[in-house]
C-alpha cells in the first residue's frame, strides 16, 4: 500500500495539480452557495463521507469500501434530490443575464472573499416596529424579511432593487395598497431596504395552520432554510407575527415585537 502511495506521488504532474485546484474551486463555491443554509450540514455530511470512502480505499478495507462505494455510487441522484432548490438556483443564475454580463470573473476563483458575520447586527427595530403597527391599524397587509447570515441574494434578485434608507415611512409607503411594490416581500440587510416585491419560497408542511395566508406559508418556507428574520403583518386581522427556523410567533404587541427581534439578532 505505501509503495503504491509512494508510485502515486511519483506520478503526480502539473495536469494534477489543475485537477485539484479546480476541484477545490468548485467545492469553495458550492459551500459558498449553501452557507447558512440547512443544505450546508447535508453538503459537510456528504463531503465527510466522500474523505472516509477514500481513506478506506487507501487502506483497502474490502467490505467498509463496497458498502460505502454503494453510497457513493447513488450519490448523484441522492445530491439531486436534497439539493435541487440550490441546484435550481445555481441553474437560473448561469442562465440569467447576470452572470453572463458579470465581469468580476476574479471572484470566482477568489478563497479571500469569506465574510465574517458579526454575532450582532445592525437594525433600527424602530423603524420596523412603527411600520408594522402602523400598518397593523390600517390593516395593511406586509411581509418583512432581515437578512443575518444567510445570503439571501437570490431572493433579492427576483424583486425590484430599492438600496434606500430604512424608516418607517419608507416602507409603509411600499406596502401601500395601490403602491406597485405591494405584493411580495422586503429584504433588509445591514439597515437597509435592499429590494421590495421579492418572490419567496412557500412552505410544503401538510400540518400547516389553516388560519394562517400566504404571507405566513412565505415566512415560514424562508426561515426553514434560513437564518433569516420574517416579520407578517394579516391584511385580514391586522396581527403582527414573527417566524424564526419555521415557527411562528403571532399576535405579538410592540413589546413582544422588540424582544424577539433583539433576541434573535444577538444570536
Amino acid at each position: 500500500m505505501f509503495c503504491q502511495l509512494y508510485i502515486l506521488f511519483l506520478s503526480f504532474n502539473i495536469t494534477d495539480a489543475i485537477d485539484i485546484l479546480l476541484v477545490a474551486i468548485m467545492l469553495y463555491q458550492l459551500y459558498k452557495m449553501v452557507k447558512g443554509t440547512a443544505a450546508v450540514n447535508v453538503f459537510i455530511g456528504l463531503a465527510l463521507i466522500y474523505i472516509v470512502w477514500i481513506i478506506v480505499r487507501a487502506f483497502e478495507l474490502k467490505l467498509l469500501g463496497s458498502i460505502l462505494g454503494k453510497f457513493i455510487n447513488v450519490g448523484v441522484i441522492a445530491v439531486m434530490v436534497v439539493f435541487q432548490q440550490e441546484i435550481r438556483k445555481f441553474l437560473l443564475y448561469i442562465g440569467s443575464n447576470e452572470f453572463i454580463k458579470n465581469k468580476n470573473w476574479k471572484s470566482i476563483f477568489s478563497f479571500s472573499n469569506v465574510s465574517v458575520a458579526s454575532s450582532r447586527y445592525v437594525l433600527d427595530a424602530d423603524a420596523v416596529i412603527n411600520a408594522c403597527f402602523n400598518m397593523s391599524e390600517s390593516k395593511t397587509g406586509a411581509l418583512i424579511i432581515i437578512s443575518r447570515k444567510s445570503d439571501l441574494k437570490f431572493y433579492v434578485n427576483t424583486g425590484e432593487m430599492v438600496d434606500s434608507a430604512l424608516t418607517d415611512k419608507m416602507l409603509e409607503n411600499i406596502f401601500y395598497k395601490n403602491s406597485p411594490m405591494h405584493d411580495g416581500a422586503v429584504i433588509i440587510k445591514d439597515n437597509r431596504i435592499i429590494a421590495a416585491r421579492c418572490v419567496l419560497p412557500v412552505t410544503e408542511n401538510e400540518n400547516f395552520p389553516s388560519h394562517f395566508g400566504m404571507r405566513h406559508r412565505a415566512a415560514v418556507g424562508l426561515t426553514e432554510t434560513t437564518d433569516a428574520l420574517a416579520i407578517t403583518v394579516s391584511e385580514q386581522t391586522g396581527n403582527v407575527s414573527l417566524t424564526v427556523n419555521g415557527e411562528i410567533n403571532s399576535n405579538l404587541n410592540r413589546d413582544k415585537l422588540r424582544y424577539l427581534i433583539e433576541k434573535n439578532l444577538k444570536n
